[in-house]
């Protein structure tokens, strides 16, 4: 696993999803994305790992307290004591005792959820498509990108479509784009709330990217 990415990546639900096996494990929770592979292999063959095995390439964050950064709790019916919520059971890092007893011992150590080495990143706030036509090829390609993303990280999105894509001039409407900059910070609106409202299909129109191949010997001999 490599830990700690960028913290700047974003990743969209469906990378997410295809991260679902104990060998392969993904979560997100809270809009952050994390990379369990790791503890699944330290709590291998154990009960506390089985529902983070179930929920692989999901969404866990009902488990949690937004607020508090931490597992949620609930008063025991019996006890009247402050314990865990795990409505799918014991997880790691989390005491399985609901009843006071001798054996209960407390953390010391950072849970899983609070440790930076299995964070990638975060979880896109608004998965939208984008249309790209190779002007060269003639060929276009609608992909999912993440809000946040820059040009630059659609460009790497794109690659399988548009090799070397850095070498495109990558225009809307007719203009340059800043590369660094979003689709939204480039003025490339996302309308999709709009048609439904007004009863059409959200991909009734998808913005289009027009990518023009430049040539080297044309930039070399203008220089």
């Amino acid at each position: 696993m490599v830990a700690n990415l960028h913290s700047d990546e974003y990743f969209l639900p469906t990378e997410v999803a295809i991260h679902n096996k104990s060998n392969d494990c993904w979560v997100s929770c809270n809009g952050v994305v994390y990379d369990l592979t790791d503890l699944c292999k330290l709590w291998l063959c154990t009960r506390a790992i089985k529902p983070i095995i179930a929920y692989a390439g999901k969404d866990i964050s009902h488990w949690f307290d937004h607020n508090r950064d931490d597992i949620k709790y609930y008063i025991h019916p019996v006890t009247g004591v402050s314990v865990p919520y795990c409505p799918h059971g014991p997880i790691p890092d989390v005491s399985d005792y609901v009843v006071p007893s001798t054996d209960w011992r407390p953390l010391n150590k950072c849970p899983w959820w609070l440790d930076e080495k299995y964070k990638l990143g975060k979880l896109t706030k608004n998965p939208r498509p984008c249309r790209i036509i190779n002007v060269l090829t003639k060929t276009s390609c609608v992909i999912m990108v993440c809000e946040e993303d820059t040009i630059k990280r659609i460009q790497e999105r794109a690659s399988l479509f548009i090799p070397h894509g850095q070498n495109y001039s990558w225009t809307f409407e007719g203009k340059n784009i800043n590369l660094d900059g979003t689709l939204t910070e480039n003025n490339i609106p996302d309308e999709r709330e709009r048609f439904v409202a007004c009863g059409l299909p959200e991909d009734y129109y998808v913005p289009s990217i027009m990518c023009y191949y430049i040539d080297e010997e044309d930039l070399y001999e203008s220089d």
